[in-house]
């Protein structure tokens, strides 16, 4: 494996790990604060993510790279309320999304493209988290301030989790 591609998957790993430090921390916040269906939701995105960044770090040694295991950051831990997690979960997705693009690209410039072909799954992938994301900020500005309309989310954000989850483990 190239220099380049091994440093770039390696930064990629770090930003999943990241990514399910940031997510558990706001499924720590939403248990606390009595909105457990969406603390169900994000403990199950923190734990996707975690697969993700296992995925990378098996890819690259089974490439021959050498995986690095990152330090995380301590994420933030106090939110105002649900909008700014969910908000803050689309605009970590679309963050990702970029840094995917830019791997992707990377793998073109080195004409890697065993790597290239493994680093579809995480485009796809982002489509779906991007579009997720986007449809429960949309929930989210349609309830406003109603507290039985949080009351709701919450209990059908857990439900579409699950449904989503399932159909995930029908795809892999």
């Amino acid at each position: 494996m190239k220099k380049s591609i091994n440093q770039a998957l390696n930064e990629q790993v770090a930003l999943e790990a990241e990514s399910s430090h940031i997510y558990l921390s706001m499924a720590s916040w939403a248990e606390k604060n009595s909105y457990h269906g969406v603390a169900n939701f994000l403990y199950q995105h923190s734990d996707e993510e975690r697969i993700h960044m296992l995925k990378l770090i098996r890819f690259i040694n089974e490439r021959e790279g050498v995986a690095i295991i990152p330090p995380i950051k301590q994420p933030k831990e106090n939110f105002k309320n649900l909008s700014e997690i969910f908000q803050s979960v689309l605009d970590h997705e679309i963050y990702v999304t970029n840094e995917i693009n830019k791997l992707v690209e990377i793998t073109l410039k080195e004409k890697d493209f065993t790597t290239h072909h493994f680093l579809q799954w995480y485009v796809s992938e982002q489509l779906e988290e991007e579009a997720l994301a986007r449809q429960i900020n949309d929930r989210l500005k349609l309830i406003g301030n109603d507290k039985m309309g949080y009351y709701i989310f919450d209990r059908d954000l857990g439900n579409i989790d699950n449904a989503l989850h399932a159909n995930e483990t029908k795809d892999k």
